[in-house]
């Protein structure tokens, strides 16, 4: 079957499914029994039917509320058939976040999966809302003959996702039927599924990114998607890929950069001939290799998007010849516009305008930017038509002919291969004049084996970082504080002789404060701090040693508690006042 955006609709996809690859498994969950084309077809239809015969009309908004499983595409699905709007809400939206979204997109009715119900009654009861649980299908009455169905159109609304950014209040962008298929088309360039590639889902349907690749792709392709049953740690994950052998794995930066900072990076360093520069490609080709048998040697297409990936955990994916492919866009773009292919790949490259997608670099957009770097606007089939009840927003989104502003700053190399730097809000002016941006140094923070994660705000003293050191590297300075004289030591050779002498001093104090238990634990709680802000120093120390002079970190403060992040992993940063 071959879609066209302007003539098909969400709701001509498990039809045509059913049609071409009737007996092909469609969804399942890993090690359950998987819903074919044809099932999901009937499915499909018995959902539509139960929502029109609740009385869910055309342009009606219906929410689900549900982890990734088979059911919630059939909901998705079913919502389209049925002529509705479907408005995907992120299980980890708190109760408030969910009423609210509830009641700014009038949703008559929300499908919820069994684990989510508590958190949908707290908020159902206070409207006039179906529930529908376990994203079961409403029922018709017995001997009730089918509904006619309203047939939607391609520039009808077919989803209203509402997001939870790095700089506000959450939109309600909206997306039509003609641009998903767009973006789902486009994206042929990078990734070309058949009948029999099996796709590992990790990543929640309610985000555009899974929503767009991870579900339509392989609905429009013949191909199997299976879901996890729990989150995807390592105890989860692992026997699921030794299980499905996935062809096909998309994932946010956080995990392969995990993967990479806890398993591969410590495993290499371990080696000796990884000291040597010329055996360092050679090694982590043999850990690409192993890499890619823990995925289930099968692994053909590892995509990531919705975060800027660590120069560092690419660079080795490049070496060692790891089958990723790189993506960019946003949500209200359906939402890649521009993406390199496995093979295509370069460092910190998002890789080029995906066919359709009209992508220009305006220089006015930020004044002084310098090195070519400008707004990323773009227009095309995929990009979506505003924000739900949002004219003031819509109006600000787009350029008077027609671009949507990304508020992503960036540019094209001689190939015509876009690059992304940062954020437009985020770039920082320096004292000189320089283009300073926040995320290229937190990069390099983050690449400190001490870090979990970073942010970086410029003041009138110039710039600060913030930095979550790994729990793990707490619970060292602690072990160390208990052990004494042995525990400095071992700080010294660990993370250096200003932090060992610490712990040393700290020690010697404790030891003359025998008998005063309380005195000792406060003496050694203040010691682990003053340790941890010799680490922090020594971390400055080193990140700068690889900055340009005009990007340098001039303090350094320890954030305690993990930041708050998006779904995409990115740190909030408009919740961090200094972050602005």
């Amino acid at each position: 079957m071959t879609y066209e955006y302007q003539k098909h609709t969400l709701s001509d996809i498990p039809r045509f499914g059913a049609a071409e690859y009737p007996s092909r498994p469609a969804l399942s969950m890993v090690g359950g029994e998987p819903i074919t084309y044809a099932r999901l077809e009937a499915c499909v239809e018995a959902c539509a039917q139960g929502l029109a015969a609740a009385g869910i009309g055309k342009g009606d908004r219906v929410a689900i509320l549900s982890e990734s499983r088979p059911e919630w595409g059939v909901a998705s699905f079913g919502v389209a058939r049925a002529g509705a709007v479907a408005v995907p809400i992120l299980v980890d939206f708190p109760v408030e976040q969910i009423a609210n979204i509830l009641a700014h997109s009038e949703a008559k009715a929300v499908f919820a999966s069994a684990r989510l119900r508590k958190k949908l009654e707290a908020v159902a009861v206070k409207a006039d809302i179906l529930a529908i649980e376990e994203l079961s299908s409403p029922h018709t009455a017995p001997g009730a003959s089918p509904a006619i169905l309203p047939v939607a159109r391609p520039e009808d609304l077919a989803a209203i996702v509402y997001t939870s950014g790095t700089t506000g209040r959450s939109k309600g962008v909206m997306l039509t039927h003609s641009n998903y298929i767009a973006d789902a088309l486009a994206c042929s360039s990078i990734i070309i599924l058949d009948p029999e590639d099996v796709l590992l889902s990790i990543l929640p349907l309610a985000h555009a990114y899974e929503y767009t690749i991870g579900f339509l792709i392989p609905m429009m392709s013949g191909a199997s998607v299976q879901y996890l049953e729990k989150a995807p740690t390592a105890s989860v994950l692992l026997p699921a890929l030794a299980s499905i052998r996935p062809s096909i794995v998309l994932s946010v930066p956080l995990v392969i950069e995990k993967i990479y900072r806890s398993a591969v990076k410590p495993t290499l360093e371990k080696i000796g001939l990884y000291k040597i520069p010329f055996m360092k490609p050679l090694l982590r080709r043999v850990a690409g290799r192993k890499l890619e048998k823990t995925f289930g040697g099968r692994l053909r297409f590892f995509g990531v998007g919705g975060a800027p990936l660590d120069p560092e955990v690419e660079t080795f994916l490049l070496q060692a010849r790891f089958p990723y492919a790189i993506g960019y866009g946003l949500t209200e773009t359906a939402p890649i516009i521009a993406a390199a292919a496995v093979g295509r790949t370069k460092l910190r490259m998002a890789g080029p305008p995906l066919g359709g997608a009209d992508i220009r670099v305006v220089d006015e957009a930020c004044r002084s930017t310098g090195r070519g770097a400008g707004e990323i606007q773009v227009r095309g089939p995929m990009v979506g038509p505003g924000y739900y009840k949002d004219k003031e927003r819509t109006a600000e989104a787009f350029t008077k002919d027609g671009y949507f502003k990304t508020g992503d700053l960036g540019f094209f190399d001689r190939k015509h291969r876009l690059f992304v730097r940062g954020r437009l809000k985020t770039m920082i002016l320096g004292a000189s004049g320089e283009n300073i941006y926040p995320e290229e140094v937190e990069a390099v923070l983050n690449s400190s084996p001490f870090v979990a994660e970073s942010l970086v705000y410029g003041d009138d003293e110039g710039l600060t970082a913030l930095v979550q050191l790994k729990p793990e590297i707490m619970d060292e300075l602690k072990e160390y504080m208990r052990e004494g004289i042995q525990g400095a030591e071992k700080a010294a050779a660990r993370f250096g002789h200003s932090v060992g002498q610490t712990i040393r001093n700290a020690a010697e104090h404790t030891a003359k404060a025998a008998g005063h238990a309380a005195e000792q634990a406060g003496q050694a709680e203040q010691a682990v701090e003053r340790a941890a802000k010799e680490l922090l120093a020594r971390i400055k120390k080193e990140t700068n040693e690889r900055l340009a002079a005009f990007s340098r970190i001039g303090k350094v403060e320890r954030q305690e508690e993990p930041f708050e992040k998006t779904p995409t992993q990115k740190i909030k940063r408009f919740l961090y006042p200094r972050g602005r």
